[in-house]
């Protein structure tokens, strides 16, 4: 049976050699190990081999996690990457160090407007519904340019980039599209006079089409952690 262990230094190979067929250096993707519904001691395990950087979807989920890794707090790195309420604004500004899924304008004001003086500035990504599913969360992309430039502004945030979720596709050059499409729109909004550095794109199943169109974060749960615990939505 794969250990914990072992299935990241796989993640972390298939990286390697996706940014060996892209021509990319390994070091400009980045693993977010996605522990949503995975136990602390998983967290904690894969902290043990490695892995500094962990997404979670669920706000209490999260503040849980953390509350019972509190020892790990200053040697970790905390992601939101789940839809964001407003009735939960302020605990993710006061415990969270980056939110990839911030889809208003609203929520960003609130989560600088919340974010403790004494804290570095909140590194946030615009969420950007990039097929255009009903079902998603994700600013529309003709809205992106307005909404990314009233962010930039905000005190306590610091906008870094982009973020996607695109419906499920078979075949690297139908994976690839999406991310392609996302990152164009980082580009555009550089040339608008943006700083941004980050993709936040790809998953397991298609991190390998995502590192080809320039993702910087890979989201990995799946493959790095297994399947959902039983009982598990």
């Amino acid at each position: 049976m794969t250990t914990l262990e072992q299935r990241l230094a796989e993640v972390r190979h298939r990286i390697l050699q996706a940014c060996e067929a892209a021509g990319r250096d390994p070091a400009s993707v980045g693993l977010l190990a996605v522990s949503k519904l995975q136990p602390a001691q998983a967290v904690r395990q894969a902290w043990q081999a490695g892995q500094l950087a962990f997404g979670e979807n669920y706000v209490q989920e999260a503040l849980d996690k953390m509350a019972e890794l509190a020892d790990l707090r200053g040697a970790t790195e905390w992601h939101l990457i789940g839809p964001l309420q407003s009735n939960k604004t302020r605990a993710v500004a006061e415990a969270f160090d980056w939110v990839h899924s911030v889809d208003r304008l609203k929520i960003a004001q609130r989560l600088s407007d919340q974010r403790p003086a004494q804290l570095p500035p909140l590194n946030v990504c615009l969420q950007v519904n990039i097929s255009g599913e009903a079902s998603k969360s994700g600013l529309p992309p003709h809205e992106l340019a307005q909404v990314a430039a009233a962010v930039a502004t905000l005190p306590r945030l610091r906008l870094r980039g982009l973020m996607s979720i695109p419906e499920p596709a078979q075949g690297l050059q139908a994976q690839q599209a999406p991310h392609r499409a996302l990152r164009l729109l980082l580009q555009d909004l550089n040339q608008r006079g943006l700083a941004l550095d980050t993709l936040s794109m790809g998953m397991s199943d298609d991190l390998e089409a995502a590192v080809a169109e320039g993702s910087t974060m890979v989201r990995v749960g799946t493959a790095l952690f297994g399947a959902r615990p039983p009982g598990a939505a």
